[in-house]
């Protein structure tokens, strides 16, 4: 690995640790239970990582928790927004997971088929 190899990964690990600053409009939520992992989560929360870091999303923030609810539902991802609106997607895949980034963090709409709750707080 030369020099410039070396900026490149530190300068993404720099962006990644950004995303869980808070004060973001979205904050992401993966479900990383004992289940959720089984199910892929760490596969989804990476897959995410990368399609947020490749498009340059930046009011985002990223956390984890343990099981969010629907055992049989994992990986599941609730997504949380500054106005206090919350939406769950469920059996999130590595395209869903895109979808996902592109249409609901990138565009502002809810991915419907995927998401399974929307609240208001």
């Amino acid at each position: 690995m030369n020099l410039e190899e070396l900026k490149k990964l530190k300068e993404k690990a720099q962006r990644q640790v950004a995303l869980r600053d808070g004060n973001k409009k979205y904050r992401v939520v993966f479900s990383m239970g004992t289940s959720g992992i089984a199910a892929g989560a760490r596969e989804i929360m990476t897959t995410m990582l990368d399609e947020i870091d490749k498009r340059g999303l930046d009011d985002v923030e990223v956390a984890v928790t343990g099981e969010i609810g629907l055992v049989d539902a994992e990986p599941m991802i609730r997504i949380e927004e500054a106005n206090g609106e919350k939406v769950t997607y469920a059996r999130v895949n590595a395209a869903d997971a895109r979808k996902i980034v592109t249409e609901h963090l990138e565009k502002g709409k809810v991915v419907e088929g995927l998401a399974v709750g929307k609240v208001k707080e």
